[in-house]
């Protein structure tokens, strides 16, 4: 990234401001705001975020607020209710005192002197889910936003639940907020009520799963805040971004096919990452881009915004396998609209052992699969964070217990950009069953890259609000969708997609084995191709090399960390997939802070018993200056019988060596048909 240091305004930051909302309530803000804006008011943008401005994403901010304040822009970072140094306690996701708590910032931010009251909202991860979610509420100062890796569904394509299948990623992210939420303020901002704060934090605080695992369907509970409910309540205009890498691409395409408002949709190769710190490469300017997308709706600006490609997508080139890339070799394509009238979709038979052909007539024959759990081990996370390793790997050893069809070796280059399709006829023997589905290209080597995936609880096969048990034996059709994606596949590869029953420890396993039949001639594989045009591609907006603010001075004080190790006990048959993810002894120089972060995440289980199956997250912070010293350790344990999930959660806090506060929390979980 190229660091700017001569921008067209000089900034004043204001490091801490208190913002009061409806109740009473101060939140805490940091504002980078051109000095001008004193006598000449500018355009406000808030991110508004539960991560700590004081310090867990002050280098990320310190990169990007300055550098649009330097454009004529008071940027404002705001740490949401109970988080940072921000008073009360914040006791979920998106709920409804967050979106009012958001209005209320929005109106304060429209009415102080420097800002002339027209705003934009801008986040990535939680805060482009609540950009979004503050959008479809139309305050009436907000006139555009920019998300990235955001979702409008908060059921169906979170880290909670996908295809009805309950996902890892649910009890690592409750992990993660139960070591946020649980966090002291900084009593260098706070003062001496930074211990009174901390308290009710860690009295009033619990673990999130505990309310995440008693909503296992669509309902109230995730229709809430999930902007698909009502995609007309957007009337804003929207930039959204994400990354192949990410769990978070498909929502851009739902936004460009579903909004009525002037919309750019922009998906490289990244993990989850805004696009100007892109990993994997290439990260682009993105911050350019920003200022464009202000510029002209908020300074009401000629400048070509909405110029070029409605959907701007990086196809990927063939990779070998790896779990994690420094770059991913493609090109920039576009697409005027989307969906794209240009993007067909081709429908393959599945014959025993391969893909057919389109004209094909495949005899129908029952292929029968039952996966054993180690199918899955090397899936990687349902979102990158590029935290190398946790992308997949290899699939040959996850292809041994799967049902596998082959396409024969291309010819020319297929290359397909947007969502692939599996449709299905097949029985199960129990009325419990999931079937995960991986599409991967297969070098001449035989090596297999994964390229996408999809998961399907077959319970939900009629939708996610009601699910309905399987009888065993009957036949059923089914048809679910893979995660979207832009990839290239060269001749002389192949295409493969891979079934399985199981895919653990990504998607929690089913109460029981399953076998199931997948019947030949009546299942296929669609795949949306996309035409290499032979007058060229269409053009794309150049996007130009990252650029930003110089970063806060920061100090590596101990490594970090990171790790994954699968391992397999032949005695007793013991295996587990452990990831270390210590981030070491990070010094904030500018505020002499030091902070030491370990995660340990542990997923088990003995040979084919799914009622062995453990996930356990271990989260270990530590804030430290001079002599004030406060650590919370946080853990989360599920297991399962076949009725139920059990939750185990604990929660110590210390002050210096003594501990101030321990709490534990057990409960059982009726399983819903997962």
């Amino acid at each position: 990234m190229r660091t700017v240091g001569s921008l067209p305004y000089e900034v004043h930051e204001d490091e801490h401001v208190w913002i009061p909302v409806a109740d009473g309530t101060r939140l805490a803000a940091r504002i980078w705001r051109p000095v001008s804006s004193d006598v000449e008011p500018v355009p406000g943008v808030l991110e508004y975020l539960p991560y700590r401005k004081r310090d867990l994403t002050a280098w990320r901010d310190s990169i990007h607020h300055p550098y649009l304040a330097g454009h004529g822009y008071a940027c404002v970072r705001v740490d949401i209710r109970g988080t940072g140094e921000s008073e009360g306690v914040l006791l979920d996701e998106y709920l409804e005192q967050e979106q009012l708590d958001g209005e209320d910032v929005l109106a304060w931010i429209a009415a102080q002197p420097w800002c002339d009251g027209r705003l934009g909202m801008m986040g990535i991860s939680w805060g482009g889910f609540n950009s979004l979610q503050l959008a479809a509420r139309k305050p009436p100062a907000l006139r555009a936003i920019a998300i990235s890796s955001f979702t409008d569904d908060r059921y169906a394509d979170d880290m909670h639940y996908m295809g009805g299948c309950l996902l890892s990623d649910n009890l690592a992210e409750a992990g993660t907020m139960f070591a946020h939420g649980t966090l002291p303020p900084d009593p260098a901002l706070v003062g001496e009520r930074w211990r009174s704060m901390w308290h009710e934090r860690l009295r009033e605080s619990g673990p999130w799963a505990d309310e995440w695992l008693s909503h296992q369907v669509r309902d109230s509970y995730w229709k809430h805040a999930s902007v698909c409910e009502s995609y007309s309540d957007v009337a804003v205009p929207v930039l959204a971004s994400s990354g192949w890498a990410d769990g978070y691409s498909n929502a851009v395409l739902r936004v460009l096919e579903n909004l009525h408002v002037p919309r750019k949709g922009l998906i490289g190769p990244w993990s989850h990452r805004y696009p100007h710190l892109g990993e994997p490469g290439p990260a682009v300017g993105y911050l350019q881009e920003l200022v464009r997308w202000w510029d002209h709706w908020l300074k009401d600006a000629d400048n070509g915004a909405l110029d070029g490609p409605m959907l701007q997508a990086w196809m990927q080139d063939s990779v070998p396998p790896s779990t994690s890339y420094e770059d991913r070799p493609g090109r920039w394509v576009g697409e005027h609209e989307w969906p794209s009238p240009r993007v067909t979709v081709a429908e393959y038979p599945l014959a025993k052992r391969r893909i057919g052909t389109r004209e094909e007539q495949v005899r129908e024959e029952a292929l029968t699969i039952s996966s054993p759990l180690s199918v899955g081990q090397y899936a990687g996370k349902w979102a990158s964070y590029n935290a190398p390793p946790d992308l997949p790997y290899d699939q040959r050893e996850e292809d041994g217990g799967s049902l596998v069809f082959d396409s024969e070796a291309l010819t020319e280059t297929v290359e397909i950009l947007g969502a692939p399709t599996v449709t299905l006829e097949l029985t199960s023997d129990k009325p419990v069953a999931m079937v995960a589905a991986r599409l991967s290209d297969v070098g001449e080597d035989g090596r297999a890259t994964r390229v996408s995936y999809g998961l399907l609880n077959l319970t939900h096969r009629d939708g996610n609000e009601r699910p309905e048990p399987l009888e065993p034996g009957q036949r059923y059709r089914v048809t679910f969708m893979l995660n979207g994606v832009a990839q290239s596949f060269p001749p002389g590869h192949r295409i493969r997609l891979s079934l399985s029953t199981s895919y653990w420890p990504l998607a929690w396993p089913p109460p029981e084995p399953v076998l199931l039949s997948v019947f030949t001639g009546q299942s296929s594989l669609s795949l949306p191709i996309r035409p290499i045009p032979e007058d060229g591609d269409v053009p794309v907006r150049p996007l130009g090399e990252p650029e930003g603010s110089e970063p806060i001075p920061m100090t590596q004080v101990r490594p970090a960390e990171h790790s994954w190790t699968v391992r397999r006990e032949l005695t007793d048959y013991r295996a587990a997939l452990e990831i270390v993810k210590d981030n070491g002894t990070v010094r904030f120089d500018d505020i002499d802070l030091d902070i030491a972060k370990r995660v340990l995440e542990t997923y088990a289980w003995v040979a084919g018993d799914f009622s062995s199956v453990r996930g356990e997250t271990h989260w270990s912070v530590t804030l430290s200056r001079g002599d004030w010293v406060a650590t919370t350790v946080t853990r989360t344990t599920l297991t399962c019988t076949p009725a139920d999930l059990r939750l185990h959660a604990r929660l110590d806090a210390y002050e210096g060596d003594e501990r101030v506060f321990s709490r534990n929390w057990r409960r059982t979980i009726p399983r819903n048909l997962i």
